[in-house]
């Protein structure tokens, strides 16, 4: 064998090697990709979590509020 069919050899390896990873990394990203469009129907978006904080808060102010008009009387 001579120099040439070795380092032949040796590229095609470090390159299938290559291919394999960028293979690899490319499912990887498609994989998360496809989980970052779930993400909405599983969890409550910041922006609606408060709104809805805001709301119960109201309630029980208006609550609270109720309640010390009666221990007054």
């Amino acid at each position: 064998m001579d120099q040439q069919t070795l380092i032949n050899i040796a590229f095609g390896v470090a390159g299938a090697f290559g291919g394999w990873i960028l293979n690899s990394l490319s499912r990887s990203i498609i994989r998360i990709e496809d989980r970052m469009t779930e993400l909405p129907l599983q969890y409550v978006a910041r922006d609606d979590y408060r709104a809805d904080i805001a709301d119960i808060k109201g309630m029980l102010a208006r609550i609270f509020d109720k309640l010390d008009n009666k221990v007054d009387k």
